[in-house]
C-alpha cells in the first residue's frame, strides 16, 4: 500500500494497516523535509509512475483537501480497515476510504469513497454517507441518516435519526443534531444551531 500524506493522521492509518497485515511500502509528501515517518519512507512528491499499480489512500484529513488531490492521482484506491473496527457484512464500503481503532459500521450502511470513519465512532443501520466526509472520533451517527459530500461529523457529535445532513457543512465537536442541517452550514451546540453558512467551494 502507498499513502499520501506523511501526518499525524497517516500514522494512525499506518496502524490499522499493519494490524490488518497489509504492507505500507512508501508515503509521497510535498514536503521535501519529510524524509521518513514511522519505520516508512517518504519519497517526495506524487509520481503517477512510482509502482503505478499498487492501491494508495490519501491519508490527509482535510475533507476539501483529501478531495482536491483524488481528483489527479492516477494509482488505484485502497481501504485501511482496522481488525478491531465492527463492520456489518451488509455495509458497502468505498474505494480509498478508512475505518479506524473500535468504530462500528451497522447493517445496510453505505459508506462511499475517501470517508474517514475515525477511532471510536458509530455509524448505525441505514445511513448513507457520501464522500470526503470525515465522522470524527467517538462520534455517533444514528440510524437512517444521510450525509452529504464533504462533511465534518465532530468528536463526540450525535446525529439523531432519520435526519439529512448537506453537503460540505460541520458539525462542531460535541454538538447534538435534532434537525436537518442544509449544505455549507456550520452547527455547534446542544441543541445544534446553525452559526454560519460557509462559502460553496
Amino acid at each position: 500500500m502507498l499513502l499520501y500524506g506523511a501526518s499525524g493522521h497517516a500514522k494512525v492509518i499506518i496502524s490499522c494497516l499493519q494490524a490488518a497485515g497489509v504492507a505500507v511500502d512508501a508515503i509521497f509528501d510535498d514536503d521535501p523535509d519529510k524524509k521518513k515517518l514511522l519505520t516508512i519512507p517518504v519519497v517526495g512528491g506524487y509520481r503517477a509512475e512510482y509502482n503505478p499499480g499498487e492501491p494508495l489512500v490519501v491519508a490527509i484529513g482535510d475533507n476539501r483537501v483529501r478531495c482536491r488531490l483524488a481528483q489527479w492521482i492516477q494509482h488505484p484506491f485502497g481501504t485501511a480497515v482496522h481488525p478491531s473496527a465492527l463492520i456489518d457484512s451488509s455495509v458497502m464500503l468505498g474505494n480509498g476510504s478508512v475505518v479506524m481503532h473500535g468504530a462500528i459500521l451497522q447493517v445496510d450502511t453505505c459508506v462511499g469513497n475517501h470517508v474517514i470513519i475515525n477511532t471510536g465512532a458509530s455509524v448505525d443501520h441505514d445511513c448513507t454517507v457520501a464522500d470526503f466526509v470525515h465522522v470524527a472520533p467517538g462520534a455517533v451517527v444514528c440510524g437512517g441518516i444521510q450525509v452529504g459530500t464533504g462533511t465534518l461529523i465532530g468528536a463526540g457529535a450525535v446525529v439523531c435519526p432519520n435526519l439529512n445532513i448537506g453537503r460540505w457543512a460541520t458539525v462542531g465537536a460535541g454538538a447534538v443534531v435534532t434537525r436537518p442541517i442544509p449544505d455549507y452550514a456550520v452547527v455547534v451546540g446542544n441543541p445544534a444551531r446553525i452559526i454560519k453558512i460557509n462559502q460553496p467551494l
